[in-house]
C-alpha cells in the first residue's frame, strides 16, 4: 500500500520532449472545431430543402399544365359533342322538309283531316321540340339572307324590295338557317318614287297657301 505526498498534484502524462503546457491549447481548438461542423452541416440541410421546394415548384407547375390541358380537352370534347348533334338533327330534319311541305298544302286545301290530320300535327309538334323553327311571311322586306327570290315583279305601293307571296316556307335551326324562304318578291315601280315625292312636296306647297294660321 502506497502512501501520497502530500503537496504534490497528478499530472496527465506528456510524452517526452512535449511541453505540458500543449495538450491545453489542443482541446481548447478541438471545442472551436465543432461549432464550425455544425454550420456545414445546416448549409447541407438547406441546400437539401432549397432543391426539395425546387422540385415541388416544378411538380406543381406540371400538375397545373396537366390540369390546363384536361379541362381544355374536355371543352373541345362536349364542344365536338354538340356540334355532331346538331349536324346530326340539322340533316334529319332536312330529310323531313318535303313532308312538312306536303302537310303544309294539306292544310292549305282543306285536306288535312281525319287520322292524317293528327299524325301531321304530331309530326310538326315533334320537329318543333328538336329545334325547327319555321319562317317567312308576306310583306316583310326582302332579306337575301334568308329569302330565295324565286318570282320578280313591280308593285306601285311598296316602297323597297318586299315578299309579296311565300311559295315555301324557310326553316332554321336556332341561328343555322337549313332552307331559304322561297318567295316572290316586288319592287317599286321605276318612277313611282319620284312622282310620290313630287306629289308629297306639291300637297306640302298646297297646305302651307290654303291652311295657314290665322293672324288675331
Amino acid at each position: 500500500m502506497t502512501e501520497e505526498t502530500p503537496g504534490f498534484e497528478e499530472k496527465p502524462d506528456v510524452p517526452s520532449g512535449a511541453n505540458p503546457d500543449d495538450a491545453e491549447p489542443k482541446a481548447a481548438s478541438e471545442k472551436e472545431a465543432a461549432p464550425a461542423g455544425d454550420a456545414s452541416a445546416d448549409a447541407g440541410l438547406v441546400a437539401q430543402l432549397d432543391q426539395v421546394r425546387t422540385a415541388l415548384g416544378e411538380r406543381t407547375a406540371d400538375l397545373q399544365r396537366l390540369q390546363a390541358e384536361y379541362q381544355n380537352y374536355r371543352r373541345r370534347v362536349e364542344r365536338d359533342r354538340i356540334a355532331v348533334k346538331e349536324v346530326a338533327v340539322a340533316n334529319l330534319l332536312t330529310e323531313l322538309l318535303p313532308v312538312l311541305d306536303d302537310i303544309g298544302r294539306a292544310r292549305e286545301h282543306g285536306e288535312l283531316v281525319g287520322g292524317f290530320k293528327s299524325v301531321a300535327e304530331s309530326m310538326e309538334s315533334v320537329a318543333a321540340k328538336m329545334g325547327l323553327m319555321q319562317f317567312g311571311k308576306e310583306g316583310e322586306p326582302f332579306d337575301p339572307t334568308i329569302h330565295e327570290a324565286l318570282m320578280h315583279s313591280y308593285a306601285p305601293d311598296v316602297t323597297e324590295t318586299t315578299c309579296v307571296a311565300i311559295l315555301q316556307p324557310g326553316y332554321r335551326i336556332g341561328e343555322r338557317t337549313i332552307r331559304p324562304a322561297r318567295v316572290a318578291v316586288a319592287e317599286p315601280q321605276p318612277g313611282a318614287q319620284t312622282v310620290q315625292a313630287e306629289e308629297a312636296e306639291e300637297s306640302a306647297a298646297d297646305d302651307k297657301e290654303n291652311g295657314g294660321p290665322e293672324e288675331g
